[in-house]
């Protein structure tokens, strides 16, 4: 099944509450090992969404410059 890809603060919030739960210390082995498999895939997510990021405002920067130089 394929999830739904969760804005980027959304996704931080989650994985929050899932290392909140992987450290209980009561979780079946099963469950934590559910909740592990989650915030890997979560914190891939957000990994890929942040490097889109910095690519973007890269790009935005040279363009500024770009501008910066053509208007001296």
């Amino acid at each position: 099944m394929a999830e739904k890809k969760m804005k980027f603060q959304d996704a931080m919030n989650r994985l929050d509450e899932i290392v909140a739960l992987l450290n209980n210390s009561s979780l079946e082995l099963e469950e934590a090992m559910k909740y592990f498999e989650e915030g890997l895939a979560l914190s891939k997510q957000c990994e890929k969404q942040l490097k889109e990021f910095e690519n973007k405002m890269d790009q935005l920067m040279v363009g500024k410059e770009n501008d910066d130089e053509s208007d001296q």
